[in-house]
């Protein structure tokens, strides 16, 4: 959880506006529930009048109303009103919470008077004279006020404000008011708010949203790009660490995973606890007496979650680990099929993807058949939330303690509360998957690559590389092997001339070339570049000197241009003049478009040879000082190979050649022939030298050259 939103710290701006936007949003959804509980108790039930305190009265009836006040309630209440053009008294406080504390005041007292008022014989000019003669005190009144007030012990708050609020209405009626209108106003005025809040919520959840799916795209975004980065950053050890299909996996489907929480998180868990808690501080204004319910409720759901997390979490961590899996198997058929067909082994590998899939798709049931249970268990809360209140809010208002328009609330507020955790739980349904997916980003972005940058690299400002190459007692050991690969390899390759590796399969010739342009580093000795060892120089300029063409030939999507022009800053002549030395020239200008003719992903339409006359015309036309060929000249035929090699021999008489090769036809006429047998210099020499002298290079003449050959050598 932590990692996903440490994720959001890079875009901090939005956030803040997504929470103030959701903020908007929460206070406008928790003031609907009132707005209706104020139509239900206000507009219906109370005619439209919201306050005991009169919005104006007449003088008779404030006179006689001050007769029922103590002493300090009446100079309070002669503040609050001012006496019109017309004689009456108008109220002029505009604070609620002061006319909520004038209705405290007059609540009793015109409760006491309308009953007084009724009693045969007790009109309010008889209970004047009796104060005038002194046959009934103000404090009489006021204890009768308290007597009233005990005889109707729990209920006497609601039923005081009921018996005042039909006071107030025969005031308004004998004052000539159309109470039908004045109900009919409170409606619209009231009706008019809940309609503005719920187009300022509908805005700010549209832009909430909005502003969460560019967030949420812009970590995708840039998660992506730090992952490619820090890939391709990696050498060749950290990249089989973690395999090619499990980081694209992370690549892609795990980033997915966190851009779709992130959306989530920022819609839902976000505002989750805004309108939960807004709504716990509502249900605690409705003073029903059933917040009770709400903690069991909330009890409830946080223990149904925990337990279905403890169930699934190992589950999901499982899920990401089997489409690692999945994919693997998927890249290795797919990139595998003719060799697959020609073994006749489709039936095998069937039922090797569908192992994988079988055990994919039973953990992913597993974990949906566990979730599928939330929903069902959290409507059966919800439900039973609803009867709850229900029952207990009729009994109060069969009591008189609350009315039905608070009951209503008091059911919506709960419902958005159960709802605030409902959403969690949603996504909570993701979080473990997400989760796992950040854990294994971050052990891409955390993994340090094994080959880095000297801190001090060597100045090269003034050098004039010429690209003389020397191994000097030379180890390398693949990480986790117990054995050297190669070892004590010492030999020096010079500008303008070419030096060729050849040995049996798997005796080192590869490893050796793949150390030159560090996509491993020496275990011991040191690689040096005109005396520089390649540690002190940076990777960049390393690799600028190098000219790579690796034993499968790659090529990209694109042009054959841009394939040629790869190296950056290739002029169109260069690219030409690189595919003419490389003998691409012929199929090149056979194709419609020429160089602009389109090359499909991985080369797949073009011939291995064609592919490989290309990787060797882009390491041409880059122009390096050095070139390295991983046995680049298998996939050509004779003729070709000869053309070619001479062809390049005069362009390239000033740099250095490193030929790793199969075929001694290949390496014939080089000027140093470094024979390996398992990882160790055996042989060194030209091809006259080693034919005399070296016991593994003349069995693999003797195995390849006839006896003609043999003894004139090649033409």
């Amino acid at each position: 959880m932590g990692k996903i939103f440490r994720y959001l710290k890079e875009c901090k701006g939005m956030v803040v506006c997504i929470v103030l936007l959701l903020i908007i949003q929460a206070y406008c959804d928790l003031s609907l529930p009132q707005y209706m509980s104020d139509i239900v108790d206000v507009g219906i039930q109370q005619g439209g009048i919201e306050h005991v305190a009169p919005e104006e009265m007449r003088e008779e009836t404030f006179e006689n109303l001050c007769v029922f006040l103590a002493d300090d309630d009446v100079e309070t209440v002669k503040d609050a009103y001012k006496k019109n053009a017309d004689g009456n008294y108008e109220l002029t406080l505009k604070k609620k919470d002061d006319i909520e504390q004038l209705d405290d005041i007059l609540g009793m007292p015109m409760l006491v008077m309308s009953n007084m008022s009724e009693q045969e014989g007790m009109d309010m000019d008889t209970i004047k004279a009796a104060l005038a003669s002194g046959m009934m005190t103000k404090e009489q009144i006021l204890q009768q006020e308290d007597a009233v007030r005990e005889q109707l012990g729990d209920m006497s708050d609601t039923i005081i404000t009921q018996k005042a609020l039909l006071v107030v209405k025969a005031e308004y009626e004998a004052l000539g008011w159309d109470m039908g209108d004045y109900q009919n106003s409170y409606m619209l005025r009231t009706g008019g708010k809940m309609v503005l809040m719920s187009v300022v919520m509908m805005a700010t959840a549209i832009l909430a949203g909005m502003l969460a799916s560019y967030a949420s795209a812009g970590v995708g975004m840039r998660l992506r790009d730090r992952v490619f980065k820090k890939v391709v950053s990696f050498s060749n050890s950290e990249i089989e660490q973690f395999s090619t299909a499990s980081l694209i996996t992370r690549s892609t489907n795990d980033i997915q995973q966190i851009q779709m929480v992130e959306v989530m998180l920022l819609r839902m868990v976000v505002y989750a606890p805004i309108i939960g808690i807004g709504g716990i501080i509502k249900v605690m204004g409705t003073k029903t007496g059933m917040s009770w319910i709400i903690a069991a409720a909330v009890i409830t759901i946080i223990v149904v979650v925990g337990l279905l997390m403890k169930v699934t979490l190992p589950k999901f961590k499982m899920m990401q680990t089997l489409v690692d899996r999945l994919n693997l198997v998927s890249r290795e058929i797919l990139t595998g099929v003719p060799v697959i067909r020609a073994f006749s082994r489709e039936k095998f590998e069937e039922k090797r993807f569908d192992g994988a899939n079988s055990d994919l798709m039973k953990t992913q049931l597993f974990t949906s058949r566990v979730m599928s249970m939330m929903m069902p268990v959290m409507m059966m809360i919800m439900n039973c939330i609803t009867v709850a209140i229900v029952w207990f809010g009729s009994k109060g208002v069969d009591f008189g303690n609350m009315q039905v328009g608070d009951m209503m609330a008091f059911i919506t507020y709960t419902m958005q509360i159960v709802m605030a955790f409902l959403m969690i739980t949603m996504v909570s349904i993701m979080l473990p998957r997400a989760g796992v997916a950040a854990s294994r980003i971050d052990e891409v972005l955390n993994t340090e690559a094994g080959i880095l940058d000297p801190k001090q690299p060597q100045d090269d400002s003034k050098n004039q590389w010429k690209g003389e190459v020397a191994f000097e007692d030379v180890a390398f050991k693949y990480p986790g092997a117990d054995e050297d690969a190669i070892a004590n390899i010492s030999f020096t390759a010079e500008p303008g001339k070419t030096t060729a590796i050849i040995g049996s399969t798997g005796c080192g010739k590869s490893t050796l070339l793949n150390l030159i342009p560090r996509f491993y580093d020496v275990s011991e000795g040191k690689i040096t570049v005109d005396g520089v060892d390649i540690r002190d120089i940076t990777q960049h300029k390393l690799r600028s000197l190098i000219g790579y063409v690796p034993q499968k030939g790659v090529l990209f999507s694109g042009t054959i241009a841009s394939n040629i022009g790869f190296a950056g800053e290739v002029s169109e002549e260069k690219i030409e003049e690189a595919a003419k030395i490389a003998q691409a020239e012929e199929f090149i200008t056979q194709k419609e478009d020429g160089y602009e003719s389109a090359i499909a992903q991985g080369g797949t339409n073009v011939s291995g040879g064609q592919k490989q006359r290309l990787s060797i015309a882009r390491a041409i036309a880059k122009n390096p000082k050095v070139f390295l060929f991983d046995d680049s000249f298998s996939a050509l035929d004779y003729k070709t190979d000869v053309v070619l090699r001479k062809a390049l021999n005069e362009k390239i008489s000033d740099a250095t050649v490193i030929i790793v090769a199969q075929r001694i036809s290949t390496i014939l006429h080089a000027d140093q022939i470094i024979v390996l047998e398992e990882g160790k210099i055996v042989g060194k020499g030209t091809h006259e030298e080693l034919m005399q002298s070296c016991e593994t290079y003349q069995e693999i003449a003797k195995s390849q050259l006839s006896e003609k050959e043999l003894k004139g050598g090649l033409a």
